[in-house]
This record gives C-alpha cells, sequence and structure tokens, in this order.
C-alpha cells in the first residue's frame, strides 16, 4: 500500500483494529449492547464539538473556546432553571449566548485580525470567567424541568435519542459544506483568503458567521450534555477541546486533500471515543489516555504530511 493509501485508508483500517483488538481483549464488556449504548451517548457531544471546529478549520483557523463555550451555555441555562423560568426561555438564551460568543470570535479575526489562536483563547478565558461567576464555582442542579431532561437520555426504536442527534447535526453541517454556495466560499477562503478577497467573496461576513455557528453548536452540545447528566459544572465542557481537536485531525487523514471533512471528523470522534472507552474498560489510568490522545494528535498530522506529499 502506498503511503498515500496508507494515510487515507490507515485511518479506518484503525479504527477496525482497535474495535477488534478492544472487543477481544474484554468481549463481554466492550462488546456488549449496553456499553455500544453507552459509547454513542459519550461521542455525542464530542462529535457536535467537532463538527464546530471542523467548520472552523475548513476557512485556515482555529477556536480554541470550543469547550468554554460549551460550559457557559450549560451554566447559564440551569442558572436561568434556579431562578425560575422554563427551558422555552432558558435554552435559546444559552444557545443565544454561544452563538453571540462565536461572532465575537469572529470579529476579532476578520475585523480586527488577531489570530485566531490568541483571540479565541483569550475570549475563552473570558468565557470561563463567566462561568465561574455564575455558577459560583459550585455544582448546579436545581428546578431542572423534565422536559429538558429529555433531550439527551432515553432512547427512539431502542436507538438512543443522542443518535439522532449526531445525525441532524452532522449530516446538516454536512450538507452545508459540500452542497451549498456558502459551502464552497467557506473552503475557498481556507485554501486562499486573499484571491477569495480579490474574487469578490464576502470574506469578513462568511468568517464571522462561521465562528458564530462553531458558538451555537458548542452551546448545543454543553446543553446536550447537561441534559444527559442532570447537573452542571463550570468546567464540564473544557475536557472537550483536545479531543475535538484530535478527531478532526484524524479525520483530515481520511481526506484525499487533507482538509476537514465532516465524514473525517465523525470516523475521528468514533476512533477517539472507542480509543477512550476501551482504554477505561481495562482499567487504563487516566494520565495514560491523554497521553495517548496527545500521541494520536502528532500521528495524525504526520499522516496529514504524508498524503500531501504523496500527491
Amino acid at each position: 500500500m502506498t503511503a498515500f493509501n496508507l494515510s487515507r485508508f490507515g485511518t479506518l483500517i484503525a479504527f477496525v483494529l482497535l474495535c477488534v483488538a478492544f472487543s477481544i481483549a474484554a468481549p463481554q464488556a466492550f462488546a456488549s449492547q449496553g456499553n455500544v449504548y453507552n459509547l454513542i451517548q459519550q461521542m455525542a457531544t464530542l462529535a457536535i464539538v467537532a463538527t464546530a471546529a471542523t467548520l472552523v478549520m475548513t476557512i485556515g483557523e482555529f477556536d480554541l473556546s470550543v469547550g468554554f463555550s460549551a460550559s457557559l451555555a450549560a451554566v447559564i441555562c440551569f442558572a436561568l432553571f434556579g431562578q425560575g423560568y422554563d427551558a422555552w426561555l432558558a435554552v435559546p438564551t444559552a444557545l443565544l449566548t454561544g452563538i453571540v460568543a462565536g461572532a465575537a470570535n469572529g470579529v476579532l479575526v476578520a475585523r480586527f485580525g488577531i489570530p485566531s489562536f490568541v483571540a479565541t483563547l483569550a475570549l475563552g478565558t473570558i468565557l470561563s470567567g463567566l462561568a465561574f461567576g455564575a455558577s459560583g464555582g459550585a455544582s448546579m442542579f436545581k428546578n431542572v424541568p423534565d422536559g429538558f431532561k429529555t433531550l439527551a437520555r432515553g432512547d427512539l426504536f431502542g436507538i438512543p435519542v443522542l443518535a439522532f442527534w449526531i445525525v441532524a447535526v452532522l449530516g446538516i453541517a454536512s450538507f452545508v459544506l459540500t452542497q451549498t454556495e456558502f459551502g464552497r466560499r467557506l473552503r475557498a477562503i481556507g485554501g486562499n483568503p486573499q484571491a477569495a478577497r480579490l474574487a469578490g467573496l464576502p470574506v469578513l461576513r462568511d468568517v464571522i458567521v462561521t465562528f458564530a455557528i462553531a458558538g451555537g453548536l458548542s452551546a448545543l452540545a454543553g446543553l446536550l450534555l447537561a441534559s444527559r447528566l442532570g447537573s452542571v459544572q463550570h468546567t464540564m465542557g473544557e475536557p472537550l477541546l483536545l479531543p475535538a481537536y484530535a478527531a478532526v485531525f484524524i479525520g483530515t487523514t481520511a481526506s484525499p486533500t487533507g482538509s476537514p471533512t465532516v465524514i473525517g471528523t465523525l470516523l475521528g470522534v468514533a476512533i477517539t471515543g472507542v480509543l477512550a472507552n476501551g482504554m477505561t474498560i481495562l482499567g487504563v489510568d487516566p494520565f495514560i489516555q491523554k497521553i495517548m490522545t496527545g500521541v494520536i494528535i502528532i500521528v495524525a498530522v504526520l499522516l496529514r504530511r504524508m498524503g500531501r506529499t504523496a500527491q
């Protein structure tokens, strides 16, 4: 197999090998129906945050605030619950918070020319502070409406509700990126923003909109996580950041051009999810799992470069 084919299909092969390895190592635990159910639930919020990262990476930028946006949205939602407001007000307000935060990132990057690493990290720190202030640093769980809990709990036709969220969010994102003019503009901006400007594309607007969508998706992920857990911590979304980008980078190795795609990201989410789940079942220490996440990112980037070199 050539280096180019390895970089493309090696990702899928790695996923299959992981599933086989864990099924052999822990057949009764890993391959059980209950674990598959739990695995889908665990991967859902990560898949949505990774989709947000995919959109931003499509335009050649990074958003390091996705986890902070998820946390703040969940905190605001539960803060409103605690004040007696129902889900019809709390949920849209939380989603709007994520959208506004994302749009602010876009303005900092597109309008003021601040590198996305710096802008999103700075804004993410602000969001983290706001989440801490709104929650008082304490766990939030009071007055949660039963209707809100059903957003991410239970199943439909034997399939976890969160699986339908994955299909809906990733399906729409994939359609937008591959089948719409907006998606084509985003890929053009990511390929060469200066050429896109010279071609008359609304680069400023599209960058801001992309970051705003990413913020909204991050907020949605935070709300679904809060719904599943039934409580909120002000840092609950932060651990999603590195696995989300690991998933996106892994996904780029399955793309002919090495560019981020929603389908590739889904494969990356599956690999990171299965790896974490399998290592937990086998009793691997959490610090080893973090080391493995870092190694995966490095390997994914190297495979991506191998594919480009082979082309």
